[in-house]
């Protein structure tokens, strides 16, 4: 069933709550004739562990806010709820909603690793916006897939902001990849992913493609990506993607530069 505002498909996105990052770099990265409908990931815990923890637990639940749409996929925009959670219960999970709501089920996690794996990427450099023990959790979920994370460049969020990765700046982020280049990953990595799906990363993905060294990639980028690649795998061309052949002008029409 097509609709007025998305006629290549309508993906149900799921954002957790006081995420800001999701909602605006889907709608940037997004080809004509897609659209979205969000809801959000609600969780009354204290720390981003418990929380991500809750948000895993109820994601079947946060899926019937969209009740009877024409949903084409459900995205998860969430990765470090995929990290804690492990490999094996995020598949036996997504296989259920899937089963349960008849569209295929994106997390931004399973994304990134359909990602590296078209590319044909083993070897991966990490830029995390996360405390230590997050980052440490999303190398085990990177090496259960099959993956060796040869360098990390951890960001420095603002703890006074009302959310430490959620108020981070695209400045910080891609000061994380000029760490990763001073470290020498460039030599070692076959791909640079940043992780996160708080962490604005489009403008650091811009400013430095073509600029050599392994190809950048993040969550969010990832997860728009493998969402329209499952309506319509057409539409759905990496390398075109991470060089922002559709969606560099749209950001440029978001964003003072």
């Amino acid at each position: 069933m097509a609709i007025e505002y998305g006629p290549s498909g309508l993906i149900g996105v799921l954002t957790p709550q006081a995420n800001t990052t999701v909602e605006p770099e889907f709608s940037i990265l997004l080809p004509t004739g897609y659209s979205t409908i969000n809801a959000r990931l609600l969780s009354d815990k204290k720390s981003i562990a418990t929380r991500l923890v809750d948000y895993f637990d109820n994601y079947e639940n946060a899926c019937a806010q969209f009740a009877n749409a024409p949903l084409s996929a459900l995205a998860f925009g969430c990765t470090g709820a995929s990290y804690l959670a492990g490999r094996e219960r995020e598949k036996e999970t997504m296989t259920r909603i899937e089963s349960s709501f008849g569209v295929p089920v994106v997390t931004a996690a399973s994304a990134v690793v359909d990602a590296l794996n078209s590319m044909g990427a083993k070897n991966i450099a990490l830029s995390s916006p996360y405390p230590e023990a997050l980052t440490q959790s999303s190398i085990g979920y990177w090496k259960s897939h099959g993956f060796k994370v040869t360098d990390i460049a951890t960001a420095q969020p603002d703890p006074t902001q009302f959310h430490p990765i959620y108020s981070m700046s695209a400045l910080s982020a891609d000061g994380t990849l000029g760490e990763l280049e001073r470290l020498g990953a460039h030599s070692r990595a076959d791909a640079i992913l940043m992780l996160g799906t708080g962490m604005p990363t489009l403008g650091p993905l811009l400013q430095r493609s073509g600029q050599g060294g392994p190809p950048i990639i993040s969550c969010m980028l990832c997860l728009v990506w493998r969402c329209v690649q499952t309506i319509r795998p057409e539409d759905g061309l990496l390398s075109s993607w991470i060089r922002g052949d559709h969606w560099r002008s749209s950001y440029a029409g978001r964003i003072k530069i």
